[in-house]
């Protein structure tokens, strides 16, 4: 059995998409901040068959949410303090995403005007599109290369 110590203040990341929390890395900053992180990949679940877990010892206004609703808003976010969980949140998709992903249109003005920040906004919450400000091209996962 697989044994991560638990942490006093901080995130702990739940019921992430196996195979998806070194996305959540990666677009969290953690490999460029000084927190201690356990990644914990393909752990066995009863209501996923395998899932991730990512615990990050910080404070716990130091990540965006918002890039972890945008990836996987069924992600759990429990909130550690003195080596309690003191709440869990469940996300919600946000409204706009900065700088998280790219338009792949090549005539807007976001991929011209390199300076210009990526901004996409939710279009249909219910299908989970989202849109770019600028030209309102769609977003779509699928084969896109289009992740900062």
């Amino acid at each position: 059995m697989l044994n991560v110590g638990k942490i006093e203040e901080g995130l702990v990341l739940d019921h992430i998409k196996a195979g998806k929390s070194m996305v959540i890395y990666k677009h969290l900053g953690l490999d460029k901040l000084e927190y201690p992180v356990a990644i914990i990949k393909n752990a066995r679940s009863n209501a996923m068959g395998k899932k991730d877990i990512l615990k990050v010892e910080c404070d716990v206004d130091a990540l965006n949410l918002d890039v972890i609703a945008f990836i996987d808003p069924d992600i759990t976010v429990n909130i550690i303090r003195d080596g309690d969980i003191v709440e869990k949140k469940q996300l919600s998709m946000p409204r706009m995403v900065t700088n998280v992903i790219r338009c792949t249109n090549p005539r807007c003005i976001s991929t011209i005007e390199q300076e210009l920040p990526q901004v996409f906004y939710l279009a249909d919450g219910r299908r989970k599109i989202y849109r770019c400000r600028y030209c309102d091209e769609k977003y779509t996962e699928k084969g896109s290369k289009s992740w900062y």
